[in-house]
């Protein structure tokens, strides 16, 4: 497959596609956006772990680092969105947002490595904005009416989440204790394991 030129608006990579293009040794980046406690929990074998606060605060130099063929992925394409985005605005033009994010991937038989199972940040998201709208809701009724307040609040958090693609409470909840590695990833060890762009070799299919 031929990647697109800059100005093609096609992004979205199919499962399927990455298969090919990991078996066949296309020159190929596959930067997983994910928690690293997300990323522990599974991810494609030979993916590299850049959470996306890190790639955010880092983008110029990543992108410096990257060659022709980037894969972003995550639990279901938000937050590899975001990333292609901040990466388009450094000059990555040709990074793909894997469809359906790692079980998307392992649901296509693609080859991903599995670790403790865990709660995946966006299913924790949604936890804790639908606990805060029913406990506005039931305070409201049962406590005082200006409780109701806070599920105005969440939802009006949420709009702004869709409308920005940011998500505040996410950030918050990635920052707990139990979404946090033994062993997080740094700049030096998530941005500098990268292999710079001008020194890879691609390997004879």
């Amino acid at each position: 497959m031929t990647s697109p030129s800059p100005s093609t608006a096609i992004t979205a990579l199919a499962p399927e596609t990455l298969r090919s293009w990991i078996a066949e040794h296309q020159d190929l980046a596959v930067i997983d956006v994910r928690s690293a406690a997300e990323f522990e929990s599974m991810h494609i074998r030979g993916s590299y772990n850049v959470p996306l606060p890190l790639l955010s605060e880092h983008t110029d130099e990543l992108a410096a680092r990257l060659g022709s063929r980037v894969v972003l992925v995550c639990q279901s394409g938000a937050r590899a969105e975001q990333a292609r985005q901040r990466l388009a605005g450094s000059g990555i033009d040709t990074a793909y947002v894997l469809t359906g994010g790692v079980p998307g991937f392992a649901t296509a038989g693609g080859d991903v490595v599995k670790g403790k199972d865990r709660w995946d940040l966006e299913r924790q998201v949604r936890l804790a904005a639908g606990s805060l709208v029913v406990l506005g809701l039931a305070g409201g009724k049962f406590v005082s009416p200006k409780i109701r307040t806070l599920a105005g609040v969440i939802g009006a958090g949420l709009t702004f989440s869709a409308a920005t693609n940011t998500c505040a409470m996410g950030q918050a909840i990635s920052a707990m204790p139990w979404n946090r590695a033994a062993k997080e990833p740094t700049r030096e060890s998530a941005i500098l394991q990268l292999p710079v762009a001008d020194a890879r070799q691609t390997p004879a299919a």
